[in-house]
């Protein structure tokens, strides 16, 4: 997710409303206990991304509601829980980033304590902003949760221990384009995928690029985009000075995922991330990665992942894309390395890691 990292936080269904009955006439009643075993029915996904939002957290809401879907629920994606929105109240709430759903969180609880709520940690959630206030918010949402949805096995060193046993990690998963695009053949294209914000730290990749020698073919293209102005002229005027440099502004999904396929390499420049969407899709068409050493790229590819740089680094990253332009054994080996990690980013996995979920509340 977009979604989504400095430091940790501190220690690190019941049956449908029937036809015709307003959900605000049930406020004055206890919802009965779910029964074990009963088929799921309507599950709200809750993303503060609006439809129509080409980010992490809405990409990551349509593929669970398509998981979910699968599973035999009647799904529904929205910003938020409003009790009267619909006569249909969620049997099950699932609530991307547990800051900003934290009223959906609080509301579907306090009105249904019964139903089922699962809590996926965003990024910005575990390694964001650290003031108390907010911090607070988001434990406060978290023990709310029947279950906690991580993106990444490292992601626990961040939770207080006493959530570690409702929390499940879920790999995103990813399908390749098919056919699957031809590499250019007049460059070695890399790829960045995120954004333009500072947390994503989008041109580091530019300004390695800036200092490869005169002979390098690499081109670096960028898909996102700038979320405010600056960003934009920024991005702007790297393209305008630096050939080696294209900003392709936001592309669809579709595109995104092309992008990725065709690229030689796919490059993570963000100071933090929660378990990026860019990473699972990168290793399922079977493009190698580079990524700068933070925790949601180690939870995804492992400790000693040979291709990490320290956060920030344009130099270091500088010396990473001509090593792996021109050293075509250890370009072989993070192929390799990726292709041992692909298969635990199946669709197939995520959904049997959704049931395993969902069987056990």
């Amino acid at each position: 997710m977009d979604g989504g990292m400095d430091g940790g936080m501190d220690g690190g269904l019941d049956g449908r409303i029937d036809e015709g009955t307003d959900d605000a006439a049930q406020t004055s009643s206890v919802d009965p206990p779910p029964t074990a075993g009963r088929p799921l029915g309507h599950a709200r996904i809750v993303t503060p991304a609006p439809a129509g939002a080409l980010n992490g957290n809405r990409v990551t809401a349509l593929r669970w509601a398509r998981v979910l879907r699968r599973l035999g629920a009647h799904v529904t994606v929205r910003q938020g829980y409003e009790p009267l929105e619909d006569r249909d109240t969620p049997d099950l709430l699932v609530a991307i980033h547990a800051f900003k759903s934290r009223a959906a969180i609080e509301t579907y609880r306090a009105r249904h304590p019964n139903r089922p709520v699962v809590v996926a940690i965003a990024g910005t959630d575990l390694y964001g902003d650290a003031d108390p206030q907010r911090r607070a918010v988001v434990l406060r949402s978290l023990e709310a949760a029947d279950r906690i949805v991580v993106l990444h096995r490292t992601a626990l060193d961040d939770l207080p221990t006493a959530l570690h046993a409702k929390t499940r990690v879920i790999l995103q998963s990813c399908s390749p384009p098919n056919p699957p695009p031809e590499p250019r053949t007049d460059a070695f294209e890399v790829g960045v995928v995120g954004h333009l914000r500072e947390v994503k730290d989008p041109l580091l990749c530019a300004r390695a690029a800036r200092s490869l020698a005169a002979s390098s073919a690499v081109t670096v293209v960028h898909a996102g985009a700038a979320l405010d102005e600056r960003w934009a002229q920024a991005a702007t005027a790297e393209a305008n000075r630096n050939p080696r440099y294209q900003w392709l502004g936001e592309l669809t999904r579709q595109q995104t995922l092309c992008m990725i396929a065709r690229v030689r390499l796919l490059v993570v420049t963000s100071k933090a991330e929660g378990g990026a969407n860019v990473v699972s899709e990168a290793l399922v068409c079977r493009t190698p990665v580079v990524s700068t050493r933070i925790a949601g790229s180690v939870g995804l590819l492992g400790e000693d992942y040979p291709g990490y740089v320290p956060v920030g680094d344009a130099a270091a990253l500088s010396r990473m894309l001509a090593r792996v332009e021109n050293d075509a054994g250890f370009l072989a080996e993070l192929q390799r390395r990726g292709d041992a990690l692909r298969p635990r980013f199946a669709p197939q996995r995520e959904q049997q890691a959704w049931a395993s979920l969902i069987g056990g509340l």
